[in-house]
């Protein structure tokens, strides 16, 4: 728990002294879902069968500017070395990082959601569902993130080839938001989509720690 918790201050620290990153991902979003009744029309009906995949869709690509952070700044500064020549429990240092990455990322998109959901017009209904979805939702978007991370450290265009790798493992995490969000604007619980929602959390929480801890050491050697 030192560990963990030592990590994760001192990423926070350097969250809020680099906001513009956590603001840059916010402002993506924002501009991203407002950009939408431009492009699709202003008729209420319209906007609001759409509201919820849209929300989603601007957040899982607003989440994904800010994922090759995760690990990039500790491997050219020589801290990820040192955190593996030190033995410190690698994926303890992960969900660390994740969190951080969370707090700073998933918090902003899940806060300033409701505000644009206005602009697309969604449903009363829809707004409790839409932020439990992206509560249950944005940690499995970092955890799933963080290991894409690791696996393109130090190559090339690592951000073009991190996209290619994590938006295809996404698409269950949309799919059940989406409808959790659709299910009760049409009048039906979304209990069971915000189970499964639950439990790809708890499958990444559990697996992605450990992947993501063996592509960094694979990254450092």
């Amino acid at each position: 728990m030192s560990v963990f918790t030592a990590v994760l201050a001192r990423d926070l620290r350097l969250a809020l002294r680099q906001s513009a990153d956590s603001l840059t991902v916010v402002a993506f979003f924002a501009i991203a879902t407002v950009l939408f009744p431009f492009g699709v029309g202003p008729e209420a009906s319209v906007l609001a069968r759409i509201a919820g995949g849209v929300v989603w869709v601007t957040a899982l690509l607003a989440a994904l500017l800010s994922l090759d952070r995760i690990f990039t700044v500790d491997y050219e500064d020589g801290t990820l070395d040192q955190l593996v020549l030190t033995g410190a429990p690698l994926p303890v240092v992960v969900l660390a990082k994740v969190v951080a990455h969370w707090l700073t990322t998933g918090v902003p998109l899940i806060i300033i959601s409701p505000v644009l959901a206005v602009t697309l017009h969604l449903p009363a209904a829809g707004y409790g569902p839409l932020m439990l979805a992206l509560l249950l939702g944005t940690p499995t978007v970092s955890l799933v993130g963080a290991v894409g991370a690791a696996l393109v450290l130090g190559t090339r265009r690592g951000g073009v080839l991190l996209s290619l790798l994590i938006l295809p493992l996404y698409i269950p995490v949309l799919i059940f938001g989406t409808a959790a969000i659709e299910a009760t604007v049409t009048g039906v619980s979304a209990g069971p989509m915000l189970t499964v929602l639950a439990g790809f959390m708890v499958l990444a929480l559990t697996l992605s720690p450990w992947a993501t801890a063996a592509a960094l050491r694979q990254a450092v050697e």
